[in-house]
């Protein structure tokens, strides 16, 4: 069931990749298998949180809650923002007080940096999606190295500083920071290239921009390295962003699951983190419940 719902969620975060770019996500109402809305049972009064870290959530893994009912439910957990939104969701997102916190920069997971006859297209992209993010407050923007198809990892290098040499001088004018996100290529993506930190920190340190950092994904570098809060003490200083995810099968961040998130965040916020830590997991729960419970779960003092 795990490897089947893992599936399923990882083609549904590739459709979405698709999708941003050129319009809004297309949230729709949905029920349980009750029939009742995905929403019943869900606490939704407003809890305080501590606030030493910033808490956001990723939209995809609840497409089904109209993006309204989403935002209001975010907000009254104490989110700060919700990642991955088209534009046509961005004012309902900002109605209830939450940010924008990650949208589209340029490329697909599979089609990007690495790529040198795709970087005029990427460049107009992030010339297109840097200044709009930054009109709206938006702090960042995501991108991705591309997949291998028999490129060497260093090659792939090469030309991921390339392209990102190209922009981050605008992203630095613009107050945005690229991200470019670290994904396993063991479960989910295939072929992906940037799979380890290493290979990561090796292209932020190339490219030496405040501007361009590391979107690393706890439950990607789980399945690819483990070793988590080593990882992240060692290179925080190249990390602009964290998603979270139960390992395996990416669903609720509780016991159910390999990694204890507790004293992951705990390394996060002692070392300063400023930006935002997203949540990114598919719950096989009441859905703002499970995400209720992962907010409160990360939210050290």
């Amino acid at each position: 069931m795990d490897q089947d719902r893992n599936h399923i969620s990882g083609v549904t975060r590739r459709e979405w990749m698709g999708r941003l770019g050129m319009a809004a996500a297309a949230a729709f109402a949905g029920t349980g298998s009750s029939g009742k809305p995905l929403l019943a049972g869900t606490p939704m009064t407003q809890i305080k949180l501590s606030g030493r870290l910033n808490q956001a959530v990723c939209r995809w893994c609840y497409n089904r809650i109209p993006i309204e009912e989403f935002a209001r439910g975010a907000a009254a957990i104490g989110l700060k923002g919700i990642d991955l939104i088209g534009p046509a969701d961005w004012p309902v997102v900002k109605k209830y007080g939450l940010l924008p916190t990650m949208v589209t920069g340029a490329g697909t997971i599979p089609d990007a940096l690495n790529r040198r006859d795709l970087h005029d297209k990427l460049e107009k992209e992030f010339q297109e999606n840097i200044p709009r993010a930054a009109q709206e407050g938006i702090p960042n923007v995501i991108t991705f190295s591309g997949n291998r198809r028999g490129m060497s990892d260093g090659e792939g290098l090469e030309n991921c500083v390339v392209i990102l040499d190209r922009v981050k001088g605008l992203a630095e004018r613009h107050g945005v920071t690229i991200c470019l996100e670290l994904l396993n290529s063991k479960v989910d993506h295939k072929d992906y290239m940037a799979d380890h930190t290493a290979w990561g920190v090796e292209l932020m340190k190339r490219v030496n921009s405040p501007r361009v950092k590391l979107l690393y994904d706890i439950y990607h570098m789980q399945i690819m390295e483990g070793d988590v809060i080593r990882t992240i003490r060692q290179n925080h200083p190249w990390i602009g962003h964290f998603h979270t995810g139960g390992n395996p099968g990416r669903h609720e961040i509780d016991q159910t699951q390999e990694l204890n998130y507790r004293p992951i965040v705990q390394a996060i916020a002692e070392l300063g983190f400023k930006g935002y830590i997203a949540h990114e997991f598919v719950p096989l729960r009441d859905p703002l419940t499970s995400l209720r419970e992962a907010v409160l779960l990360c939210d050290v003092s």
